[in-house]
């Protein structure tokens, strides 16, 4: 992939772009090229064939010396536990753990679900948005606290068309103001567009 590394990661890394960009296959390239003790943080739920078979080619990617810690809610707990400057902890992805823990969140409050559709107080979706970005900060600050590298993976959703429904529209929110918290706070943030990849920061 072109737009290598400068170097070691060092700290926080933020690497963020589309759907199928290359952001993923570019961070497991730096992580690789760190010659550090890789520890692949998932947040992924695997509830559909879709998601199990995206999860299985992620896992075909990895070295087989690359462990895997699956922590869909709580990835911080992964960051404290594993916290060693001889390490290189990647987090794939931010995302995913926003919509884990604001789905949480309102079926913990009433939600109500139809389908794939979602039911809910505007009152409900906002406080569930809140106290989701409540702990994204929490994760940001343990991933500066933590003594390994850690490369956080992100998407860039507010880039289409506006959602139809008040859920979609929350966490479409949410996400750009969660990937500006961890922006802020790293070393490096990168943008893979088409494959290419571009540090910004």
């Amino acid at each position: 992939m072109k737009g290598k590394p400068e170097g070691n990661p060092r700290g926080l890394v933020l690497i963020t772009g589309g759907v199928r960009s290359g952001k993923s296959s570019f961070a497991e390239e730096m992580a690789e090229e760190s010659a550090k003790k890789v520890i692949y943080l998932a947040t992924a739920r695997v509830e559909d064939d879709e998601m199990r078979e995206r999860v299985a080619r992620h896992r075909s990617r990895r070295p087989s010396n690359v462990r895997t810690c699956e922590e869909p809610l709580e990835p911080h707990l992964i960051l404290e536990k594993e916290s060693s400057p001889d390490s290189l902890i990647l987090m794939d992805c931010l995302t995913l753990l926003i919509s884990n823990r604001i789905l949480h969140d309102l079926d913990s409050h009433g939600a109500v679900r139809e389908g794939e559709d979602i039911y809910a107080d505007e009152r409900i979706i906002d406080a569930a948005a809140e106290r989701t970005f409540d702990y994204i900060r929490k994760f940001t600050e343990a991933a500066r606290r933590c003594l390994s590298d850690v490369l956080v993976v992100t998407n860039e959703v507010g880039m289409g068309v506006v959602p139809n429904y008040p859920v979609a529209r929350a966490f479409r929110d949410l996400s750009g103001r969660a990937n500006q918290v961890l922006a802020a706070e790293a070393d490096q943030v990168w943008m893979v567009v088409c494959g290419i990849p571009q540090r910004i920061k």
